[in-house]
């Protein structure tokens, strides 16, 4: 059943720390910044987590991937979760979610921390929340 009253977040997504969204096709796209701050955070030179923890994706850059498809990061938890990149920081919230209602719902069938009973009128508005939420609390960042 669902419902077109309003929604949070955390009414619809708990995280159960299972690495089901570290886990796939597509990749995580990486910024200049995102490299930097993973090279900072790890102690390395920027281009060496470029050369050792990256791929190419057409024109953009994207976390590698072990052999079964988990992000190069996933160590039963993420090894880099203080300078994770923005889409793995907006996770279940994302753009596509806003474009493609039911996404959300094909999402929720391997990561077990979304609820999908909720209308897409309701989702979209949290979705919408939720990202500018996170855009906020980034333009406080250093």
């Amino acid at each position: 059943m669902t419902s077109d009253a309003p929604v949070s977040g955390a009414d619809i997504f708990e995280c159960q720390n299972c690495g089901q969204c570290c886990c796939g096709f597509g990749g995580t796209y990486v910024t200049p910044q995102n490299i930097a701050e993973i090279a900072d955070y790890l102690g390395l030179d920027s281009e060496q987590v470029r050369k050792n923890y990256c791929a190419p994706s057409g024109k953009k850059t994207v976390l590698a991937q072990k052999p079964g498809g988990y992000c190069v990061f996933w160590d039963e938890k993420c090894t880099i979760h203080p300078v994770k990149p923005r889409m793995c920081r907006a996770w279940p919230f994302i753009e596509n979610v806003l474009r493609a209602p039911e996404n959300w719902y094909i999402m929720a069938d391997s990561c077990p921390g979304i609820k999908p009973g909720v209308s897409e009128p309701a989702l979209v508005a949290c979705v919408r929340h939720e990202l500018a939420r996170l855009e906020a609390h980034n333009a406080i960042l250093p």
